[in-house]
């Protein structure tokens, strides 16, 4: 590919389009190879019926857990995790460097966990398979190290898109929650590499969504009122997960190093012991969320399952076994919005919304309250249901879950998860919700005159005389500006007294900036000049402050006073 490249002259940025269709391409075949390993070793280890016998439910995750111990500590100790955090970590802190071996791991590891019943889905997995491909990639073709850092998310995007069908999810999920921004190069990299491995997803296991949705029609208004509250529970369910998180995996880590040995295969002993009496629970569990939706099961059914599930996912993930979490949240919100729409179709019995249809807002709602990705968790359920007339009640209820987990869980799931493992990294939702500085926070009224370009110069004298200014600032015509030093102007008076300014003054126009832009934007223009102009969109000519390099870091002074204050008094 280096020398097609060369053979075409394309620029880097051109090619690295190419390549991320390429990176599309592998990582699509990689992952429908990915989802054959682990339903055959399912069909292997358990066999193809729904709900297994009892020895085999007891022992193959116990047993299975026996080996993914051995594998994640002699052999594989890069596949721990799920994967999200990994790729993020290669992103900011190995400048995109993920080790094939750790692809291959993942594949391995993950496969027999999930496929071996427990609680955990290959989404997540999926992702860093992706990115590993792209790494390799970038370091064979000795990509710019800006290049290569950049190739692992699109990596992700294209390992998530295949695993979830979901290309415009698996796209604002990788910029939400792994690079926190992008380029118009960087989007459209990630957009072809999640398009192309779709594609290929598409060609093996066919292109229905994953889930066979009801009809769904949004009878009256006063329905939206049941997907609020759902939304409620949903949130409270998404802030119980994850404080189970917050508060057992740090202290399963604390325990002696040889327990790594048995942890997952206690986990699996505990997964098993639920899988007697609710089977569903093992597994990834994409069979029964399309039952839910389809209402096969009772609401008291439902319920019960959304609480196992969150138990034996819990399970799962803190005894170290690798795998995600992005299939076991969409099945735990798809049965408790299955128990909610029961329950208040029992109660009101004018509600046309399909047990169904609270299904499926339940899985956004969960996404959305558990993983603190709202944006994506709408166009989620979108793309995997096919359906759009769903969105209204998904916005609402996903809206509700996510404030409510953001008001009592102060750390997303993720950055959570980093922080326990001794990792710090950008928190893209803090990011998100600093408040922006913009120009008019730090910009003042001038404190000197402003004079016209057709002033003439003694005019502009007697001015400075009277204000004792020492600098001024010169309006023209055309919208442009320049600083008049007084020992310019007492230079200029004794030649060109009669003469305009705009006669004699050198055109070393100031740079302007608008009220409403960044501060950073202001940065470079105040450290080569002692003034800048803050002018209206509207009027150029309008002066509506000015701005200097001092009241810029004054601004950033104050405002980082005050952050430290407020997270020293949220602090308990």
């Amino acid at each position: 590919m280096r020398q097609l490249a060369a053979k075409l002259t394309l620029q880097e940025s051109y090619f690295f389009l190419f390549l991320a269709i390429v990176v599309g391409l592998l990582a699509g075949l990689t992952v429908v190879c990915f989802h054959v390993a682990y339903d055959m070793t399912r069909i292997w280890l358990l066999g193809s019926a729904l709900a297994p016998p009892w020895l085999p439910t007891l022992l193959v995750p116990t047993l299975t857990g026996v080996a993914i111990s051995l594998l994640v500590i002699w052999v594989f100790p890069e596949a721990r995790g799920s994967g999200v955090n990994q790729t993020k970590s290669a992103v900011y802190i190995s400048d995109g460097y993920i080790p094939f071996r750790t692809v291959v791991g993942k594949f391995i590891v993950c496969a027999l966990a999930i496929g071996g019943g427990f609680s955990l889905g290959p989404e997540d997995p999926s992702l860093q398979i992706g990115a590993g491909i792209a790494s390799a990639m970038g370091r064979r073709l000795r990509l710019s190290k800006d290049k290569a850092r950049l190739l692992a998310p699109v990596g992700a995007a294209a390992g998530l898109a295949a695993a979830f069908n979901a290309p415009i999810a698996a796209v604002l999920f990788v910029i939400e929650e792994v690079i926190g921004t992008w380029s118009a190069g960087g989007l459209g990299a990630i957009v072809l590499a999640a398009a192309s491995s779709v594609m290929v997803m598409r060609v093996f296991l066919g292109s229905e969504p994953f889930f066979r949705v009801p009809p769904y029609h949004l009878g009256s208004p006063l329905e939206l009122f049941g997907y609020a509250v759902l939304g409620v529970f949903g949130g409270f369910a998404s802030l119980a997960f994850l404080k189970f998180l917050a508060y057992v995996r740090p202290r399963v880590r604390r325990l002696p190093r040889w327990t790594l040995y048995v942890q997952p295969a206690a986990a699996g002993l505990l997964i098993g012991t639920i899988g007697l009496a609710y089977p569903q629970v093992m597994g990834a569990g994409y069979v029964y969320i399309d039952e839910t939706i389809h209402g096969q099961f009772s609401w008291q059914t439902m319920g019960i399952l959304s609480g196992v599930k969150i138990a034996a996912t819990g399970l799962s993930f803190v005894s170290g076994t690798p795998g995600g979490l992005f299939a076991p949240v969409l099945f735990i919100g798809a049965a408790l919005g299955g128990a909610v729409g029961g329950v208040e179709q029992l109660i009101f019995h004018h509600l046309t919304g399909s047990i169904g249809a609270f299904a499926l807002v339940g899985m956004g709602t969960l996404f959305a309250g558990f993983l603190r990705t709202p944006i994506t968790s709408v166009f989620m359920v979108m793309e995997l249901s096919g359906n759009y007339s769903i969105i209204l009640p998904v916005m609402i209820s996903n809206t509700i879950a996510y404030l409510i987990s953001r008001r009592y869980q102060s750390v997303p799931l993720f950055d959570l998860l980093s922080r326990q493992d001794g990792i710090e990294l950008p928190s893209l939702e803090e990011l998100r919700e600093q408040p922006v500085l913009r120009i008019e926070h730090a910009m003042n009224p001038p404190s000197f005159p402003v004079l016209r370009s057709s002033s003439l110069v003694s005019e502009a004298m007697a001015v400075a005389n009277s204000s004792n200014a020492r600098t001024m600032l010169v309006r023209f015509s055309t919208g442009r500006w320049l600083v008049l030093e007084r020992a310019d102007l007492e230079r200029l008076s004794g030649e060109d007294g009669r003469r305009r300014l705009a006669e004699v003054l050198a055109r070393d126009w100031l740079p302007t900036v608008h009220p409403d832009q960044p501060l950073e934007a202001a940065i470079g223009f105040a450290q080569e000049r002692s003034i800048v102009p803050v002018v209206s969109r509207m009027d150029p000519g309008k002066l509506e402050g000015v701005l200097t390099l001092k009241d810029i870091l004054e601004t950033y002074r104050e405002t980082s006073t005050d952050a430290e204050h407020g997270s020293s008094s949220s602090v308990p």
